[in-house]
């Protein structure tokens, strides 16, 4: 069990876990029991915790500790599916660069299930970790200034969805219709840290 603490200016302190499930984990009872936090923020192996008042960094790691010690199975993660129209501008390069056949790349992509690390970059797009080892690939050396909204896409051991149109270096493998983000609905992103997702091909 790792768990480090840092302060992060006068009302936060980051956690730093060992993985993204940690993170995810420690990110649910975090939410759960600690009342004075007032906003919880997951990313790559960590939690960033703002608080309402001076943070107790001993207690922030107690709670981490406790979650990550807990033998009781979490609560059942989200499960997403996303219909993809793949044939993405990519989809043909990044089947040179493994070896595979692009309807290889395509069954190999669909076959993973992906769990939501963390978000960032924009509104509603998560980095999705569980990509296959075969597709493990570069982001492209001059990225792109117009990616179209709802393009799947992957890069070094990442897949995503573009929430809306904005630059990008990933490679572009395919296409779906879902709302990624939308700020009128309640949730305004449609997947959140621990939701589990799979990409079904049209």
């Amino acid at each position: 069990m790792s768990v480090s603490v840092r302060r992060a200016g006068d009302r936060a302190l980051l956690l730093e876990l060992a993985s993204n499930d940690d993170a995810v984990r420690v990110a649910r009872r975090a939410r759960a029991e600690l009342a004075s936090v007032v906003e919880v923020v997951p990313g790559h192996e960590t939690v960033l915790l703002v608080f309402d008042s001076e943070p107790r960094a001993a207690d922030a790691v107690a709670l981490a500790e406790a979650a990550l010690a807990d033998e009781q199975a979490p609560p059942e993660p989200v499960e997403i599916e996303l219909v993809v129209t793949y044939g993405g501008p990519d989809l043909a390069e990044v089947a040179q660069l493994v070896s595979l056949s692009p309807e290889e790349v395509v069954a190999r992509h669909c076959a993973a299930t992906y769990t939501a690390g963390f978000l960032g970059f924009t509104p509603g797009f998560a980095y999705l970790l569980g990509l296959d080892e075969r597709l493990h690939v570069p982001r492209r050396a001059e990225p792109r200034t117009r990616v179209p909204g709802g393009t799947v896409a992957i890069a070094g051991v990442y897949s995503g969805v573009y929430p809306r149109e904005s630059p990008g270096g990933w490679r572009l493998l395919g296409r779906t219709d879902a709302e990624l983000f939308d700020a009128s609905r309640e949730q305004p992103a449609l997947l959140a840290a621990g939701d589990r997702v799979r990409f079904v091909a049209r």
